[in-house]
């Protein structure tokens, strides 16, 4: 059993640590500005009310709208306390020593009214607010009203508040704040005279938690100082918040180190590390910094997204206008100038690519740890692979060619002009001279030329003009039968560019000179219905559209499809490359293409569904299936119709 006297000892030690635990009062709400001088970042809002204020040109409404934690509700209650002052300094600022001023700095002073309205944001709340309005102050020149959060009121509380805002007493003076502007009505932006705040510069916060911990004694280093400020992301009550809690987890030391390890930050030297490994492409090493980092508790995602911010800063670094947009710790400054001097911007660029679609990808992989590492592997072949696609010339190769390929050649003979038929087409044709299978033998190509007397047939007997002979010195000499490539030991595996093109031409030139079969109805009626048949084979949606079209000829090359909905036009507009290209090969014209028309008036006939008796639906069985007759017969049954 415990004593007396250590129960008591016990209920004093409590006692104490209560009273000390009491005392205790955050570093947001202890060192909260009480005059306009004292806010950090906002110089364009200060001293603009402080002006305001000492020329009397006080507007009845003021929307303080900006990020969270920049001194939207401080430059408020400042703004507040300071227009009721009795003894206003020549600044415009309050002098903290008057009966109005210590009221408010105690929280006791009757002219100052907040409400929150994110809990009192109905009706009610409103018409009570402006029920307050009415009454005069009784001590001071104004009644000030704060509403904080003021997007959160309903649309029939703002409704409420409007005629109030337009056109309040003399004495009243609201001030609205908000992170969210862009849900406040225009009719209540249009009565408010609007400050924007601004986040805090990372070198502001840094100076500011310099001057807390100067007077708190707290031993910090400028790094994790600045460290703090650049994760709070230019919210100051942000940064006070972390500060304190830096400040209890080592006993009032802030050094580098332990803010790393409190903020779950990754450390810098890490990508520098990184970086350097992969310009020597040293795989092994950089898997195993990865592992190391993943084994220190830090996920892939996070470290994606560290590496993109680190290149990101080199990319900055690269040019000294940008310098500026550099936000950093001091103690890595040079190192990341030093960096991107050795660095490429090419490789920077391709390197942002990379993380930047590898994290998009993150969260679909099913293996992350793989999949980061595989990212890491192509920025460690990145540069080998920039330099290989990046010649002298600067021009990108995709594939290198081993040995280069013989083109055989041939001479060009002098060509004449040929009557073809009885003289309705003229055609330049070349003398076979050397037999092969590239060479201009009964396989070779023709070229065909459309004279004058083909597009007026009414000329008569044209005089054939002698075309100039190609000088011999100009052209290639022609190979030996020997050295010519028969078809039999031509490869069969892989079709070089250059034969593939021979192939192309000669398919083109056989289409050239077969006979052009002439676009009518029954023959285009005949081809469409084929299509549909290999539509209908290949279980393809679009055979009913192309049954239901009507086709109507318009002349030699151009048909029109005439469908009844949008729908119908969809589905066979994606077939019109494969159309087209049957089509013009079972006309031999290359010119045969279509056009859509929308016919909407056609009625389609509406199936419904008729309800049988049940005497049709007997008869309907029996026809269906015979037997069931002969069995009712047998069995002499009547049927209750």
């Amino acid at each position: 059993m415990i004593g007396v006297n250590t129960h008591i000892y016990l209920l004093h030690f409590f006692y104490i640590c209560r009273q000390h635990m009491d005392k205790f009062i955050v570093s947001a709400r202890k060192y909260r500005p009480q005059n306009f001088s004292a806010v950090v970042g906002q110089n364009h809002i200060t001293t603009t009310l402080k002006n305001a204020i000492k020329n009397n040109q006080l507007a009845h409404a003021f929307l303080f709208c900006g990020p969270r934690g920049v001194g939207k509700t401080t430059c408020a209650r400042i703004l507040a306390k300071t227009i009721n002052c009795e003894n206003i300094t020549l600044d415009g600022e309050a002098c903290n020593n008057c009966r109005s001023c210590t009221s408010f700095n105690e929280g006791a002073s009757l002219n100052v009214h907040e409400l929150d309205a994110a809990s009192n944001n109905s009706v009610d709340d409103i018409r009570a607010l402006v029920e307050q309005v009415r009454f005069a102050p009784q001590a001071g020149r104004y009644k000030v009203y704060i509403i904080d959060e003021v997007h959160m009121l309903s649309s029939s509380a703002f409704n409420a508040f409007l005629k109030t805002l337009e056109e309040p007493p003399p004495y009243a003076i609201f001030i609205l704040a908000t992170t969210e502007k862009h849900k406040i009505l225009p009719t209540i932006l249009s009565r408010c005279q609007i400050f924007d705040f601004k986040r805090i510069t990372t070198n502001d916060t840094a100076n500011y938690l310099q001057e807390i911990c100067t007077k708190e004694s707290i031993r910090t280093e400028p790094s994790a100082l600045q460290l703090i400020a650049q994760k709070s992301e230019g919210c100051m009550r942000d940064a006070l918040s972390i500060l304190d809690k830096i400040v209890s987890f080592t006993n009032s030391e802030v050094s580098y180190q332990n803010t790393l390890e409190h903020l779950n930050i990754l450390d810098a030297e890490y990508y520098f590390r990184m970086v350097q490994r992969m310009s020597e492409q040293d795989i092994a090493d950089v898997l195993l910094l990865f592992d190391d980092i993943m084994y220190k508790g830090f996920e892939g995602d996070m470290v994606l997204n560290g590496f993109l911010e680190f290149f990101r800063n080199l990319l900055v670094c690269k040019d000294k206008k940008a310098a500026s947009l550099l936000e950093v710790v001091e103690n890595f400054r040079d190192k990341y100038f030093q960096t991107a001097e050795k660095t490429p911007v090419a490789y920077i660029i391709s390197a942002l690519n990379i993380l930047n679609e590898t994290e998009i990808n993150y969260k679909a992989a099913r293996n992350k740890k793989l999949h980061v590492e595989l990212a890491l592997i192509k920025l460690c072949y990145l540069q080998q692979a920039l330099e290989i696609s990046a010649g002298d010339t600067g021009v990108t190769k995709k594939k290198s060619v081993e040995s280069a390929i013989p083109l055989t050649l041939r001479n060009i003979p002098v060509l004449e002009w040929k009557k073809k038929g009885e003289g309705s087409r003229t055609t330049k044709q070349a003398a076979p001279q050397n037999e092969g299978p590239y060479q201009g033998g009964q396989g070779g190509a023709r070229l065909i030329i459309e004279t004058e007397e083909e597009r007026q047939p009414a000329a008569k007997n044209p005089q054939p003009v002698a075309a100039k002979p190609v000088q011999p010195s100009a052209v290639a000499p022609t190979p030996s039968p020997a050295e010519t490539p028969k078809a039999a030991e031509m490869p069969t595996t892989k079709l070089g560019a250059l034969s593939k093109i021979r192939k192309q031409f000669a398919q083109v030139n056989d289409t050239a000179t077969g006979t052009m079969k002439p676009l009518t109805i029954e023959a285009l009626q005949a081809a469409w219905a084929d299509f549909a048949n290999s539509l209908r084979e290949a279980k393809n949606p679009a055979v009913q559209s192309f049954e239901r079209a009507e086709l109507k000829v318009i002349d030699d090359s151009l048909f029109e499809i005439v469908s009844h909905n949008n729908l119908e036009q969809k589905f066979i507009d994606q077939q019109r490359m494969r159309l087209c290209e049957y089509l013009q090969a079972l006309f031999n014209n290359k010119a045969v293409t279509y056009r859509m028309s929308l016919h909407d008036k056609i009625s389609m006939p509406v199936i419904t569904d008729v309800q049988l008796n049940s005497k049709e639906q007997f008869q309907k069985i029996v026809e269906q299936y015979p037997l069931v007759k002969e069995l009712k017969d047998r069995l002499k049954l009547d049927l209750d119709y």
